[in-house]
């Protein structure tokens, strides 16, 4: 189990205030990145984001664009899970293949605060007392969490150090 401090955000956060699209093009750098996660959001979290924390946020958390720079910011910034009340279908894929846990908890937002700590273990959430289960994911996506993303998970997969994943294309 392992303990963590909260940013809490709303409902409706989109990938243009994770990320700032006018600096789609220009940075490239994690580090160039990261300074600029969350920063037309909450300053805050620019300013004082350490690596271990993690954002707890209300319903469709990362709608709008594509743009990948939307998770790879946080993860730069060293955010190892976002736990929403849910996500846009391409962010949530977008987390695992670049290695950040997305967990659905519908509910949590509304219990915890910024600067809260919770924990967290393989199957279950504490926070503020209460015991949250964290639902599954299909054997592909834990796979490609396990390996730190999809990248990864192919450098494996081409070295040989794991076995093809049975399942895969089979609905996962």
């Amino acid at each position: 189990m392992s303990r963590h401090r909260v940013w809490v955000y709303g409902d409706n956060v989109n990938t243009d205030v994770i990320f700032p699209g006018k600096y789609t093009y220009t940075l490239k750098s994690p580090e160039e990145i990261a300074a600029r996660a969350l920063e037309d959001l909450d300053p805050a979290f620019t300013a004082g984001a350490e690596p271990g924390d993690v954002i707890v946020a209300g319903f469709n958390w990362g709608c709008g664009s594509s743009r990948e720079q939307a998770v790879t910011a946080v993860k730069y910034r060293g955010v190892p899970a976002i736990l929403a009340s849910s996500f846009s279908g391409l962010y949530f894929r977008n987390c695992i293949n670049q290695g950040i846990r997305p967990i659905v908890l519908p509910g949590l937002s509304a219990v915890v605060q910024t600067g809260d700590f919770i924990e967290i273990a393989g199957d279950f959430v504490l926070a503020a007392g209460v015991r949250y289960s964290i639902p599954p994911l299909s054997v592909t996506a834990q796979a490609i969490l396990d390996a730190g993303g999809l990248t990864p998970m192919l450098q494996k997969r081409f070295r040989g150090e794991i076995t093809p994943l049975t399942g895969i294309g089979g609905g996962e």
